[in-house]
């Protein structure tokens, strides 16, 4: 008897193979994601936006498109995995590229770097969402094949100044400190025109930078303040939100085009809904981070309106400067974005009101 079952057995046994075996076979798309990002559902924003798109894609497809998401760098570094992207998406489909190795594929982006750009989150997912950003953006198309699909908050968006030597409550508290920054033009020219002197410095240079007092300070994200320790080097901080922080999303356009127009439709639509969970997530999460800096550094400092809107009075006529002459950005261009982000920041709390105060 055992001899007639060993057969039965067998086929039992060999039944999930061939299962696996019809459903590779029924993929008929692969979407290989990278990111810097870890493969963490819990400490960043953006993984858990690409893991709720992978699972939307694949059940509004029936599998047909099969999601791959590769965190932690795996796949090379952001311009790596970019260019990757841009040679045709053979290998690798689809990247999130922070504003640095973003503007590198896309030279006009830059001037999303401009200083004080956004008072508040809403304002800054009103415009990243928004129609005149979509347009904006259209041009990745033509300068390096890669198709937009929304943009992340990179580290909750809004940084925080950390330094060793005092608590920054004015734009006069900034004058002589000497900030690291990243190696981005426009955050030294911010920085001068502040008053500070800026040390452009790659990221794994920084802890050793404010340890020897190469420089006195930097500036981050305050979830990335908290989780890399920078308190342990730094003594006072201050959320300014001088900088915002941004992660744009992008895919091989020649392999979008090879895709049927339902799952193009399927594609930009969950894209759409992971930004969305990933903007709350990341929300959730500076805010944490904030309240934590002010439990681990020595003193904390949230800078009011009237202070920033000074900063920002100064800083902004350096930074134009730099975009239209050193740069070399289309005026018309720098005004356009600063209208619309200006337009947002009239027209959003008077719809609110609107909406729900009367």
């Amino acid at each position: 008897m055992m001899r007639k079952a060993l057969p039965r057995v067998a086929a039992l046994a060999s039944l999930p193979l061939a299962i696996a075996s019809t459903q590779a076979q029924a993929q008929s798309y692969e979407m290989a994601i990278a990111t810097l990002i870890p493969e963490n559902l819990t400490n960043n924003s953006i993984y858990p936006g690409l893991v709720h798109f992978k699972e939307l894609v694949e059940s509004r497809t029936d599998g047909d498109v099969a999601v791959t998401i590769f965190g932690g760098g795996q796949m090379g570094s952001e311009v790596e995995t970019g260019s990757q992207v841009q040679a045709g998406g053979r290998a690798l489909q689809s990247s999130i590229l922070t504003s640095g190795a973003m503007s590198s594929f896309y030279p006009d982006y830059q001037v999303v770097t401009a200083p004080f750009l956004f008072d508040d989150w809403r304002q800054a997912w009103a415009f990243f969402d928004g129609e005149w950003f979509a347009d904006f953006m259209s041009g990745t198309v033509e300068a390096a094949d890669m198709r937009y699909l929304g943009t992340f908050d990179d580290g909750g968006g809004f940084v925080a100044f950390t330094n060793n030597e005092r608590l920054i409550k004015t734009v006069e508290d900034l004058e002589g400190l000497n900030i690291r920054t990243e190696e981005n033009p426009a955050h030294v020219a911010t920085m001068k025109a502040l008053g500070a002197s800026a040390t452009p410095l790659p990221w794994g240079e920084l802890i050793t930078a404010l340890e020897t007092g190469l420089a006195d300070g930097q500036f981050n994200a305050p979830v990335i303040n908290t989780t890399y320790g920078l308190d342990e080097v730094t003594d006072y901080t201050t959320l300014t939100g001088h900088v915002y922080n941004s992660a744009s999303w992008v895919v091989s356009e020649t392999w979008f085009q090879e895709l049927p127009e339902e799952y193009q439709r399927v594609i930009t639509n969950a894209a759409r809904e992971a930004v969305t969970l990933s903007h709350g997530a990341s929300a959730m999460l500076a805010t944490a981070s904030w309240q934590k800096s002010c439990e681990l550094f020595e003193e904390c400092y949230l800078m009011p309106t009237d202070e920033r809107q000074r900063m920002a009075d100064i800083a902004r006529p350096a930074w134009k400067s730099w975009i239209v002459d050193d740069f070399g950005a289309d005026p018309e261009l720098v005004e356009a974005m600063l209208d619309e982000v200006a337009s947002l920041r009239e027209s959003l709390p008077e719809e609110a009101y609107q909406r729900y105060g009367q």
